[in-house]
């Protein structure tokens, strides 16, 4: 029979693109790889978000009532089927049969994952159709509050996300920020100063949540604080979900009035976001503001990986993955301290660890700063990220480096690694020295090192 399928190995269909995917995964083998959002996803939820669910459209949600369900009664396929086809469902598109129970399977075991003590299951409503961490963040500007109102979240200079406020992302171009800071004595989240803030400004939205704040929160005050200024407030976990569901991190479901939350960091699932919420009066504005408000068709196959990821965040190996994630986080901001290398903030009480690398090398006037630093750690073999440190003028200029301990923790790393990475990385950055526009004109450079 003369179909039209192209058939192929990629090898063979683009050797190109082959021979590239080749090139990254020795990359991702041959280096530290320590940028704190990223992790290495299992084999089986590559295998999930590879399947066939990346052909459809499943524009729409499956039946309410699917909530309510087992995972036995979900998996029921003689039952679950018969009821698709004789009430149908609320999907734009017809084929979505099996698509229904995978996105109820998913929602399910992720209620399952974050549920806290004392909450039943049937309490979270719980959307896993986010593309990423910042269409799901704003799904939920669109579903609490209106263009123009006062929102506020962390400075990004202080450790905020950009859809926390930024003025170059749409959340501060289309609301009026209120942004709060770390103090730059403490190098701490001051609640005090908070509260003042929200009492002056009335926000109708406080974010809690960060990408490159290393400490915990205290969700419990920022719900004083909302509740003080009639605020809804929102729980931003991105980056520290997977110990949220191991225990290790403060859990804001049921003290925020919605949370969100990426997948493929601590977490280590697929490239998706969810969002959770314990108010049913929310529930409905907050699908609608995912699809149709901020998206078209989910990717049903990043969902068949969140499935699969919150399957695997419930068994015992992966809490022990989290426990030595936090202590290998702990150690390396331990080895860095101990090699004269100042970590911002005192230390971490999760996954990522921050340094001043001005403390490294270079003079009061022409210090090492963390885009150099990060370069140079880079062709050494070890991967991070620039990052601004409270102080800091501009976030093109930022004196800091960000580390993260989950993918090499996920490789085997324990806690004398990352004191022997610390000691080498401040090794390579001591070993730095300034240069100027004429010395690299006429190829003279001081020292062992430059940037």
């Amino acid at each position: 029979m003369n179909d039209y399928l192209i058939r192929g190995r990629l090898a063979e269909v683009d050797p190109a693109v082959a021979e590239l995917i080749q090139h990254e995964q020795a990359r991702q083998f041959g280096k530290l790889m320590m940028i704190p959002s990223s992790s290495s996803a299992p084999r089986a939820v590559l295998e999930a978000v590879g399947s066939v669910f990346h052909n459809l459209y499943a524009e729409g949600y499956p039946h309410p009532d699917m909530r309510a369900l087992s995972e036995a009664e979900l998996l029921d396929y003689d039952a679950q089927l018969t009821y698709f086809r004789r009430y149908a469902d609320r999907r734009y598109y017809k084929g979505a049969d099996y698509v229904n129970i995978l996105e109820a399977l998913a929602q399910r075991r992720t209620a399952e994952a974050f549920c806290p003590p004392g909450m039943a299951l049937g309490d979270l409503f719980v959307n896993v159709q986010p593309l990423s961490g910042a269409p799901a963040n704003t799904a939920i500007y669109e579903a609490l509050v209106n263009e123009g109102d006062v929102v506020m979240g962390l400075d990004l200079m202080h450790g905020g996300h950009l859809t926390h406020g930024s003025p170059v992302n749409r959340s501060g171009r289309h609301h009026k920020i209120v942004s709060y800071r770390v103090n730059e004595k403490t190098e701490r989240i001051d609640y005090d100063e908070i509260m003042a803030l929200a009492m002056e400004h009335k926000p109708k939205m406080i974010i809690a949540g960060y990408t490159s704040y290393p400490l915990a929160p205290d969700f419990r005050k920022f719900r004083a604080i909302a509740d003080a200024c009639g605020a809804f407030l929102m729980a931003d976990i991105s980056h520290t979900a997977g110990l949220a569901a191991a225990g290790l991190y403060p859990n804001p479901i049921g003290i925020a009035d919605v949370t969100s939350f990426t997948t493929h960091k601590s977490l280590i699932g697929p490239r998706a976001a969810v969002i959770v919420s314990t108010r049913a009066d929310l529930a409905d504005r907050i699908d609608r503001a995912v699809f149709p408000g901020e998206q078209g068709g989910p990717h049903i196959n990043a969902i068949a990986g969140i499935a699969v990821a919150m399957k695997l965040a419930q068994q015992p190996v992966f809490k022990r993955l989290q426990q030595q994630i936090v202590a290998n986080a702990k150690a390396l901001a331990d080895g860095f301290a101990a090699n004269g290398v100042r970590v911002a903030h005192g230390g971490t009480d999760t996954h990522m660890v921050l340094i001043d690398t001005k403390s490294c090398a270079g003079t009061k006037d022409n210090p090492l700063m963390g885009d150099a630093a990060a370069r140079i750690l880079d062709v050494a073999g070890i991967v991070a990220n620039r990052n601004t440190l409270p102080g800091d003028k501009s976030p093109l200029r930022p004196s800091g480096v960000r580390f993260g301990t989950p993918w090499v923790t996920q490789r085997g790393l324990v806690e004398a690694d990352m004191g022997e990475i610390a000691e080498v990385a401040a090794r390579i950055l001591k070993s730095a020295r300034p240069f100027t526009p004429e010395q690299l004109a006429h190829n003279q450079f001081p020292g062992q090192g430059r940037f």
